[in-house]
């Protein structure tokens, strides 16, 4: 009986190590780096707000009193997409 333990504790052991070394070894890309990125807004916009949401990055520009918001991929901080308010006169 202390044999069949002993042995299945070895091999419940050994598994958890197993999985430890495959997420260590094989961690997917999933490493951040840093990057120094500049973005030109245009003439006169300011910054109102900027969130995360999921893996985008969202800023809220005030552009001469139109509001524009802006997508980033959270990751590569590539422009996804853009979308803006304007009054109607």
């Amino acid at each position: 009986m202390m044999l069949i333990a002993g042995l299945t504790t070895a091999i419940a052991l050994g598994a958890v190590f197993i999985a430890i070394g495959y997420r260590l070894f094989h961690s997917g890309g999933s490493v951040v780096t840093t990057a120094d990125i500049t973005a030109a807004l245009p003439k006169g916009a300011r910054v109102a707000s900027t969130a995360v949401a999921g893996d985008q990055l969202v800023v809220t520009l005030d552009i001469g009193g139109a509001t524009e918001i802006r997508t980033f991929d959270a990751k590569t901080l590539k422009p996804i997409g853009r979308l803006k308010f304007v009054n109607e006169p």
